[in-house]
């Protein structure tokens, strides 16, 4: 059980990293349904936009959680 709440942050490090540079170049990564989200905090100034997909947070996380368990 620890080392799934481990895999989470890395989970969700790999689909940022990764649903940028896809999500980015304009496509929806097929299978991988990429999509943009804006974050907008009026209070900071801050208005960017960010990529996301569940599919990859999934495989990212479970790919993650699996090296995890086989390292210990």
């Amino acid at each position: 059980m620890i080392a799934f709440f481990k895999a989470l942050p890395f989970g969700i490090f790999l689909t940022l990293l990764v649903a940028l540079f896809i999500g980015s170049g304009g496509s929806s990564g097929g299978i991988l349904a990429i999509f943009p989200f804006d974050v907008d905090i009026p209070q900071l100034g801050l208005d960017f936009r960010l990529y996301w997909s569940w599919n990859l947070f999934l495989a990212g996380t479970g790919l993650t959680f699996g090296i995890l368990l086989m390292m210990d």
